[in-house]
């Protein structure tokens, strides 16, 4: 028996370069595209004829770019993800998901390329609703001091010393759900990060998780748009150097960047009553 199935083209890269006279401006995209709906025939039988090839989806990408021009990605995801529900009778749910790629002006057509984080976008049209999800992956943060961590559970395996001074140092992949599909993108996918960096530098923290908890409350109360935040930090674990083979005192200033293994904390803050997302979200 044929269970939930979807199809698409991954990773379709697209960069647009929009031309003003002398002062261009720049979009750095990579486009996924998954549809599902009616389409047993092609897995039981290989019918393919409910089936719009994959390399069409890429095509429509570039048609779409140089057609509409590409703006926000929540924008152009939702253009294209209305397009293939819409022309599609087969089609019943079509899932775009955009990392987009910053580039900071260096002069009319020059750029360089940031490398801080990259901003994230899924989008789901069905036939009944859409849902649109914002995001960034690779914020790096860190405090060097402002954090402890004590009083937690010990048994026969614990070797982890307490401590009342440390750094805190996380890499943050967040995802946030839109209450609608209309909103002004750009300022608040900037204001949900700015919320998130100042809740980090603000928050005293005895726990990873107790910060998790503050930057989540942070961009609720400041992005009345948003319904609900699911964050992920990873702990970039900082360990004391022994300088004492040497004579020397350590006193909070040298320390090794572990690698792995990491502690990972995960989890959603959510508004009182919040409308329940159309389909699953931040996995």
């Amino acid at each position: 028996m044929l269970g939930p199935n979807r199809y698409g083209k991954a990773e379709t890269r697209l960069v647009r370069v929009h031309r003003d006279g002398d002062t261009h401006g720049l979009v750095d995209l990579n486009v996924s595209i998954a549809l599902s709906g009616d389409l047993s025939a092609t897995h039981l039988t290989g019918d393919n004829s409910g089936v719009l090839p994959t390399d069409t989806m890429k095509n429509t990408v570039y048609a779409f770019a140089k057609q509409h021009g590409v703006g926000e990605p929540e924008e152009f995801a939702l253009l294209l993800a209305r397009h293939f529900v819409r022309t599609q009778g087969q089609v019943d749910s079509a899932r775009v998901s955009v990392e987009s790629f910053g580039w900071d002006r260096l002069g009319p057509h020059s750029f360089q390329r940031r490398g801080d984080h990259t901003r994230t976008t899924v989008v789901t049209v069905t036939r009944d609703a859409t849902q649109v999800v914002s995001g960034i992956t690779g914020l790096v943060l860190m405090n060097t001091t402002a954090s402890e961590f004590h009083g937690f559970v010990r048994d026969r395996y614990t070797t982890l010393p307490e401590t009342t001074d440390r750094i805190l140092a996380t890499a943050v992949d967040a995802k946030w759900r839109h209450l609608s599909d209309e909103a002004d993108w750009g300022k608040s996918f900037q204001g949900a990060v700015d919320a998130m960096t100042t809740a980090f530098v603000n928050t005293y923290s005895f726990s990873l998780q107790q910060t998790l908890m503050s930057m989540g409350t942070l961009v609720l109360s400041g992005r009345p748009e948003i319904a609900e935040i699911r964050l992920t930090l990873p702990n970039k674990h900082h360990y004391l150097v022994d300088l004492s083979v040497f004579n020397l005192e350590n006193e909070n200033e040298v320390f090794i960047a572990g690698d792995r293994p990491y502690g990972l904390i995960e989890g959603t803050v959510t508004r009182d009553d919040v409308p329940p997302a159309t389909t699953e979200w931040y996995l």
